[in-house]
């Protein structure tokens, strides 16, 4: 057996024979066109047209936030930078493939060099150039195979277009050598319940037709399996299927001791399908998914109006909004488009909006106006408003003092640095509450960028070092008895899950998707288990070891 490791997306495993997805054109040949620039030009308009409709029809046949997804892939096929440069390829006489080709490539080449967020919309972008040639050929464009039984789908990366309508009746698993966890790849198959291992790099060697397991959990790809291990694997994906499939209850230990179980959630759309799978509330809304796709920012009117459907979804339940979080790999044109050299130790956060004082306070004016229409129709929320990349005490006073100007009654801050966390005791002197994001703290405890392939290895919030300041912040909100939440993909894994609360957690926030799981693991430990389990995780020197140790001290059998 064969371990081939990746980025896990979801926590569930999945086994089938390989089927691999066909290579990308190659690229056109450069030679002289034979027709005026004129019908070239027609040719391109032609195509991009046809593609930028196929996908918004695709989008409103999946809905979610595959439509979001693929209306904001119709937009880039269709952007004026991208058309002028097209243009004026054509021009000088090239044909309207190769044009293609290169100017969607040099766009391509663009957004790499920024990294982060936008660095993985370059897939995006490959995608559209494939299928704008494969129209201008007329071919069918580059998509999902069919061997004609389930499979474990194998690909480079797979466009959104082509994640969004995955047949789940045969396609088991989806196993990518490239992409991140903020991929379009991953967040669609995160929606979808997929199991899925991306930019696991040696999955190259993979062939048609031999059978592996896909543990996401692990983050592994076992390929020559043994019968045990299959059988295993199996037992795992039934024993998971059961607790999704169990009762929906509030999040708890087994003595009793409450953990809210929240969601993460992007947008409000998906509040009531995190309401069926058991959120007992949100513990991290995005808003920064109302700034992205836009030039300006949003008004006061168009926020309240997605903060005001949020709130009503979740009557008499506590509802976390993080205030605009751009900057490293979500830059803004009207907040930080100026180029840094290490953007993820720059102008983000709320450093940024510190710097553009008028965007945070158009935000606090919305929330504050939804709030009160919310609660004018008695479809109030409990309302929590806290900043990101909180790095100093004088940060939070000065947050929470300006939230509180706008009525926010429940302000407070996360915690995302090894500085605030190190200062947890001083800051909650400030704030209401704190919301410790993993997926930051373990890239700043271990300074290993979170979405750098070559990375990767560091990037793993089971080492004892980030562990180590999670307990600093929780002894912080013990002593000031303030509560002390988990909103990065930590939260998600039912061991892990264990090991923060026995560490000072309060309450655990995630994708809705794994919600069961971790209801479920919670329910097997007592508050004594977790606090006895995180000790354990904590002695290790690193993260496997402290994987391993927190499965010897809970008798949990490791993965297949």
């Amino acid at each position: 057996m064969t371990q081939l490791r990746g980025v896990g997306i979801g926590l569930g495993i999945a086994q089938g024979p390989v089927a691999r997805m066909a290579e990308p054109f190659p690229a056109p040949s450069d030679a002289p066109s034979t027709l005026d620039a004129g019908s070239e030009t027609t040719r391109v308009r032609d195509a991009v047209a046809g593609v930028a409709r196929e996908l918004e029809q695709r989008g409103a046949q999946a809905g979610g936030a595959a439509q979001d997804v693929l209306e904001a892939q119709a937009m880039m096929a269709e952007d004026p930078s991208l058309e002028t440069e097209i243009d004026a390829r054509i021009a000088q006489g090239h044909t309207a493939e190769w044009a293609v080709h290169d100017a969607f490539a040099s766009f391509r080449d663009t957004l790499t060099a920024m990294g982060g967020y936008l660095g993985e919309r370059a897939a995006d972008l490959d995608d559209v150039a494939q299928r704008v040639i494969a129209r201008l050929r007329g071919v069918p464009a580059p998509g999902v195979p069919d061997p004609g039984h389930p499979f474990v789908l194998v690909a480079k990366d797979l466009a959104p277009a082509d994640t969004a309508l995955l047949d789940l009746d045969k396609v088991l698993a989806l196993v990518t050598t490239e992409g991140g966890p903020t991929s379009h790849t991953a967040i669609l198959a995160r929606e979808k319940s997929i199991v899925a291992v991306v930019g696991a790099v040696d999955a190259t060697s993979l062939v048609d037709g031999e059978t592996v397991i896909v543990d996401a959990a692990g983050g592994l790809v076992l390929t020559e399996p043994t019968a045990d291990e299959l059988d295993r694997a199996h037992r795992r994906a039934a024993d998971r299927a059961a607790a999704a499939s169990a009762p929906v209850t509030p999040g708890a230990l087994k003595d009793g001791t409450a953990i809210p179980l929240l969601a993460n959630l992007g947008n409000a759309d998906g509040a009531a399908d995190a309401v069926a799978l058991g959120a007992e509330g949100v513990g991290l809304f995005r808003t920064e998914f109302l700034f992205l796709s836009s030039s300006s920012a949003p008004t006061i009117a168009q926020q309240r109006a997605s903060y005001e459907k949020l709130l009503a979804a979740f009557p008499g339940k506590k509802v976390v909004v993080r205030v605009l979080d751009a900057g490293a790999d979500k830059p803004l044109p009207f907040l930080n488009d100026a180029h840094e050299e290490n953007p993820a130790l720059g102008l983000r956060g709320l450093r940024a909006l510190r710097a553009s004082e008028d965007i945070l306070r158009e935000q606090l004016t919305a929330l504050a106006e939804a709030d009160a229409a919310t609660r004018a129709a008695g479809q109030s929320a409990d309302l929590w408003v806290m900043a990101p990349m909180v790095s100093t005490v004088e940060e939070t006073a000065y947050f929470t003092a300006i939230a509180r100007e706008y009525g926010v009654k429940t302000a407070g801050v996360m915690v995302e640095v090894p500085s605030s966390a190190l200062l947890a005791d001083r800051i909650l002197a400030h704030a209401d509450f704190a919301s410790i994001g993993t997926n930051d703290l373990t890239q700043y405890t271990l300074a290993a960028d979170r979405l750098l392939g070559s990375v990767a290895s560091f990037q793993d919030p089971w080492h004892p070092a980030v562990l180590r300041l999670v307990r600093e912040v929780g002894a912080a909100g013990r002593a000031h008895d303030k509560p002390v939440g988990i909103c990065g993909e930590a939260a998600a894994d039912p061991l892990l899950a264990v090991v923060l609360v026995g560490l000072g957690a309060t309450s655990l926030s995630m994708a809705p998707t794994a919600l069961a799981d971790v209801r479920a693991s919670l329910l097997e430990n007592t508050l004594a288990d977790a606090q006895r389990v995180a000790e354990a995780a904590l002695a290790a020197d690193d993260a496997a070891s402290a994987r391993a140790a927190a499965r010897a001290a809970l008798s949990v059998p490791a993965t297949a």
